[in-house]
């Protein structure tokens, strides 16, 4: 009697994305990885291991430092390339402020300033594919991306101009210039990733799990109070239980209320959770409804 071999959910979505980051791999000279120190990037950074293991990752890791990063990102960040032996390429905003190619907006956000910094360290380094750790479940921009995200030689995206995607053959063809952003998340969800995480047992960032921390409410989301959000008049600062559920700027950020405070407590949260965690905690998606699909356009990932 033969055995039938079958992979568990997330078996095979871990191999669907291996087989494209050694595909990458394979097909482009110069790949990199984007990394925010988030939980998709730490995710994608573990499956780069996972693909290449006992060999080293063969490409560099690129962080966009918008200088308003939370600080357990950032000594994460600098802890995990140390582990594992991999180039840290740093794209700073802030230096872009102080030689004037990019100018920080009135408000003092770097969300949106940041994508210049993003395709000039492209440029310079030379990359032909960017991984990233989006996936199609955050918002509806995001749904509308294919796993090889083709961008012109102005790294702009449009996503009339996308190729089409059959039986897991991605088309790799570009032109001096041009680049792919590729998505080996795309058909995960967040619980996915929560559940992934939990099975690998990979560290994360504290902040994503519940804790004590100084924060106003803001339009119903919960900022912490830091040297970039400070109280405005009328806001009265509160010591709430909270954690994050994604990880972007401490300026645009908002943490979310909450007693998880282990990955089993995160998953039951998540599992019953009806908004994404884009929607619940990213100021940077509140400024119109189509914020995601505009910054996109202009070279975001």
């Amino acid at each position: 009697m033969s055995s039938q071999y079958q992979l568990s959910h997330l078996q095979a979505l871990e191999a669907e994305a291996i087989y494209i980051i050694r595909e990458v791999v394979a097909e482009f000279e110069r790949p990199v990885l984007l990394f925010s120190g988030g939980k998709d990037s730490i995710v994608m950074l573990r499956l780069a291991e996972r693909a290449f293991r006992p060999a080293r990752i063969p490409f560099s890791v690129l962080h966009v430092d918008t200088g308003h990063n939370f600080p357990e990102v950032l000594e994460y960040r600098d802890r995990r390339v140390r582990e594992l032996g991999v180039n840290l390429v740093v794209a700073s905003v802030q230096e872009a402020v102080d030689n004037g190619s990019v100018t920080e907006p009135p408000d003092g956000t770097r969300n949106r300033i940041q994508t210049p910094v993003l395709l000039d360290a492209l440029d310079k380094g030379g990359y032909t594919a960017v991984f990233g750790g989006a996936r199609r479940d955050e918002d509806k921009a995001r749904a509308k991306e294919r796993i090889f995200s083709f961008r012109d030689d102005f790294g702009q995206w449009d996503p009339k101009n996308q190729r089409p995607e059959l039986w897991n053959l991605f088309n790799s063809r570009i032109h001096p210039g041009e680049s792919i952003r590729v998505f080996p998340l795309s058909n995960w969800t967040e619980l996915d990733i929560w559940h992934y995480i939990e099975q690998d047992g990979i560290d994360l960032p504290s902040i994503y799990f519940a804790h004590e921390r100084d924060v106003v409410d803001r339009g119903g989301m919960l900022y912490a109070v830091n040297e970039f959000i400070r109280p405005r008049d009328g806001e009265v600062v509160e010591t709430r239980r909270v954690r994050y559920r994604t990880v972007g700027d401490a300026s645009l950020t908002a943490a979310v209320e909450s007693d998880a405070d282990t990955v089993a407590a995160v998953i039951d949260e998540v599992a019953s959770t009806r908004i994404t965690e884009r929607g619940a905690t990213r100021g940077d998606d509140k400024f119109s409804e189509s914020s995601m699909e505009d910054r996109k356009r202009e070279g975001y990932f």
